[in-house]
């Protein structure tokens, strides 16, 4: 049996089980003999976590579900795998359901041909939708149900006492989740969900990505305040809601702008 390394009561992450990293966070939460998984990563590693599962002795008929925190090929690639091997159901928003369903290359972050990165994505039937205000049961544990939409449109986290799986919506170093307007980005949404998240009394984030860490409101502040002025800037495109150097070089013209 291998020993079990939880980071909090009920709470078992994968890479910090495997100590080494395997790819995106992976957290295993039970109580009693029931468990579910929030995200599973990609499809190679999935052989290789569930092992570890069972090596911990978490019985595999147990598996409540298998949640999907948003549609990132690097989050769900390996549900279809999961799903099978695990005889259980997958949970997602109700906005992520149609790219899991047929394998979105596009909206999943799976193709991107500049960067030369063309995965599989394996498609996969969503069994359970879940949306703001919603519960998830494990045992006697209860997760609520956050909608923080801004790095997708459908990015969920979960609340389960003074903890936040919080998906991509912020990360330890306080960069965010990739912002494309392709896969659903929205940088006033995001800027809420943010605060949602700073304002909250939530003490330890768990992040999709990298460590976990504590709530700090300076953290936070920061990202929104850049992500702030991302949206009156150039730099991500049509997520932005205005360009003010536009209506200054439009002023500047009219007055016969020149060189100086």
């Amino acid at each position: 049996m291998l020993e079990r390394r939880p980071i909090f009561p009920n709470v078992i992450e994968i890479n910090h089980q495997a100590g080494q990293i395997l790819g995106s966070n992976v957290y295993l939460i039970y109580d009693r003999d029931e468990w579910i998984l929030i995200d599973i990563g990609f499809e190679e590693t999935v052989e290789e976590i569930i092992e570890m599962i069972r090596e911990m002795d978490f019985p595999l008929s147990r598996c409540k579900t298998l949640i999907a925190t948003h549609a990132d090929v690097d989050h769900v690639q390996g549900l279809a795998k999961a799903k099978q091997i695990l005889r259980t159901t997958v949970t997602a928003h109700p906005k992520a359901v149609e790219p899991l369903r047929t394998g979105d290359h596009w909206f999943t972050f799976a193709r991107i041909p500049p960067q030369d990165i063309d995965l599989d994505m394996p498609p996969v039937e969503v069994d359970h939708t879940v949306d703001e205000g919603d519960k998830v049961t494990v045992g006697g544990l209860n997760l609520d149900v956050w909608f923080t939409p801004g790095h997708t449109d459908c990015q969920l986290s979960f609340r389960m006492g003074e903890l936040l799986f919080s998906g991509d919506n912020i990360f330890r170093d306080g960069s965010v989740g990739a912002i494309d307007a392709h896969h659903g980005s929205d940088l006033p949404r995001f800027i809420r969900s943010l605060e949602r998240i700073r304002r909250s009394d939530v003490q330890w984030l768990l992040p999709s990505h990298g460590p976990y860490f504590r709530n700090d409101p300076q953290r936070l502040t920061e990202t929104i305040t850049r992500l702030q002025g991302y949206q009156h800037l150039a730099d991500f495109g049509t997520c932005a809601v205005d360009w003010p150097l536009m209506d200054q070089w439009e002023k500047e013209l009219a007055e016969g702008w020149q060189v100086r």
